[in-house]
């Protein structure tokens, strides 16, 4: 466990308030101040000047740990990136699919929220692993290159890719994301995000991370900015297990 010296500043945003506490071994200090939703990091920049303020530390270097709801509502109100998916070659429709666990299982008329990939924006490519993980057959890198010219004039934002059995090996993918990595894109390879058996789940779940991905990378990257300005010398973001990642892992999870 990382244990913290000095100055800590904590922060939980994404409400209507912004609740800040402030702690160096001896002392802490509360603050609360309304939240800014058009970009959090304005509140919060507002309330850690007025908290070293209120604890008289203005000028110190700290440590911020930041917990917030920014890739929550992204997800909720449907404002991540515009996202496409890669696939294996048939399975271009296991997001919509999903499980047989519906609240309506034989209505068919029951409506359904869209999926955050569009049918458009799917690809299937040729190749196969087995559920043993061996490859029945290679990846055809032709058709990798030319879905990647295809997303190059969509307006592209981030790139989830699933194959299957790719968590039993990820070398397609890991194909897949270099000859993508042209297009200056956010990339999520399940391989690495949820390296777990379920094709739904492993899809869903990636598609979910790259949709946010972009979202949590333009917002740490304005408030690491000016909060260094501020005298923060580190930054941990919250998980939901309770645990803090660095900023380099809280945009690529």
């Amino acid at each position: 466990m990382t244990v913290h010296r000095g100055l800590i500043v904590g922060v939980d945003t994404g409400g209507t308030f912004t609740d800040l506490v402030l702690h160096d071994g001896r002392r802490v200090v509360t603050h609360k101040t309304p939240s800014t939703p058009d970009d959090f990091s304005r509140g919060i920049l507002r309330g850690i000047g007025e908290l070293l303020e209120q604890a008289r530390d203005a000028g110190r270097d700290f440590t911020l740990v930041h917990s917030s709801t920014v890739a929550t509502n992204a997800l909720l109100e449907r404002k991540g990136a515009r996202t496409a998916l890669i696939t294996t070659e048939g399975f271009e429709d296991v997001l919509e699919l999903a499980r047989q666990t519906r609240p309506a299982l034989y209505d068919l008329a029951a409506s359904r929220e869209p999926v955050l990939v569009p049918r458009s924006l799917r690809f299937g490519v040729p190749e196969r692993v087995t559920a043993e993980g061996k490859v029945l057959r290679a990846l055809d890198l032709r058709a990798v290159d030319a879905v990647c010219e295809r997303l190059a004039k969509r307006g592209i934002e981030s790139l989830a890719v699933c194959l299957l059995f790719s968590f039993l090996r990820p070398a397609h993918e890991r194909m897949i994301a270099r000859r993508a990595r042209r297009l200056g894109i956010a990339i999520s390879l399940s391989s690495e995000v949820l390296p777990e058996f379920r094709e739904y789940e492993r899809t869903s779940t990636t598609v979910i991370n790259a949709y946010v991905q972009p979202v949590m990378v333009r917002y740490l990257g304005r408030l690491s900015s000016a909060a260094r300005k501020l005298g923060m010398k580190g930054l941990r973001v919250v998980h939901s297990g309770g645990g803090a990642l660095s900023r380099r892992a809280a945009t690529e999870r």
